[in-house]
């Protein structure tokens, strides 16, 4: 077997692993919907991504007459990442800096007393993470070969699935916390709830004791 030919049938196998993994999680990766916006409606999408994670994304807005659509990406804490007046067409991106929940939304503006308008059509495709990066462009820059550039794809992709059973066990453990902390507030409620019991009891035993001695119904 030639040299050329042993390189082609291992970055076929890496190709192969390759598409393994992305399988594993494309579809998190990705979104790609298409809806209509009634006339001065608003509409938001919302997705939950990991730190620093390179998010894209392409937008397309069926224009209709006397309507404006207003685009705005924000976190949860209301920062702008990206804003669009009267968006019609274009192209977003940016890196997160937390694990949060970010919010697309899209809204459509028009005059009052325009009469019927029809709902605008919104084509949108987000990617984030490893689908989200241009391998082509990271190919020419860094003058890559074909196989450097799966064995690069490989190793982000190895790279995300271990990110995210690392979250994952993170959750696990945070939610077995506070389980294990919300156990313990209630065996010490419950304590504390038959000790205030008993001593309840203990009290009125010895009131009606005393109560029963003033009217010499006991000795």
């Amino acid at each position: 077997m030639s040299g050329s030919e042993g390189d082609q049938l291992v970055m076929a196998r890496y190709r192969v692993l390759s598409l393994a993994l992305s399988l594993l999680f494309v579809v998190q990766s990705v979104v790609s919907i298409s809806f209509y916006l009634p006339v001065r409606s608003r509409k938001c999408l919302r997705e939950e991504i990991h730190k620093d994670v390179l998010v894209t994304g392409e937008y397309e807005i069926i224009e209709q007459l006397n309507t404006k659509t207003n685009l705005k990406i924000t976190d949860s804490s209301g920062h702008i990442l990206y804003v669009k007046e009267d968006a019609t067409k274009g192209k977003f991106a940016f890196t997160t800096e937390d694990y949060d929940m970010f919010e697309v939304c899209f809204e459509s503006k028009s005059p009052m007393g325009t009469g019927r308008v029809p709902d605008q059509q919104i084509n949108l495709d987000m990617k984030h993470g490893v689908e989200a990066k241009n391998y082509e462009e990271i190919a020419k820059v860094e003058k890559l070969k074909p196989l450097e550039v799966e064995l690069r794809r490989l190793e982000d992709l190895s790279e995300s699935v271990v990110n995210d059973f690392a979250y994952m066990k993170k959750r696990e453990e945070e939610m077995r916390d506070t389980n294990e902390s919300t156990n313990t507030r209630v065996l010490y409620f419950s304590i504390f709830s038959m000790c205030c019991l008993i001593g309840l009891a203990t009290w009125q035993v010895f009131y009606l004791r005393r109560f029963f001695k003033a009217k010499k119904l006991i000795e």
